[in-house]
């Protein structure tokens, strides 16, 4: 039995959310939340909120013990792009890509 979470269109690029969910992967919930609290990372705001979110729908939709839980699977996948213009020296244009990810996380319970 497994309990998810997902945060879709985050407003930070993947590559970043990547360092430190590869932090969080199979450690101890408890173990994990200290981790991200404690990680000096943007992506860390974010990810607190999904994994107290994936530890609370084990909790209340699967009855599953707190205390026994583990991040069984996590990763990230590119959301869409947005794309803006900068204006550049002699009449140019510059692209700035805003990159947005989609964050999975995945709990179970040790058996």
């Amino acid at each position: 039995m497994e309990a998810k979470a997902s945060l879709r269109h985050a407003r930070i690029a993947p590559r970043k959310v990547q360092i430190v969910l590869d932090l969080i992967r199979n450690k101890p919930a408890d173990q994990a939340m200290a981790i991200i609290r404690h990680t000096p990372k943007a992506a860390c705001e974010p990810l607190e909120k999904l994994l107290k979110s994936a530890i609370a729908n084990a909790e209340n939709n699967f009855s599953m013990d707190k205390n026994n839980l583990y991040v069984s699977e996590c990763y990230v996948t590119p959301g869409p792009t947005m794309k803006r213009i900068r204006p550049r020296a002699q009449g140019r244009a510059f692209q700035i890509l805003k990159r947005t990810s989609h964050v999975f996380v995945t709990v179970k319970e040790y058996e």
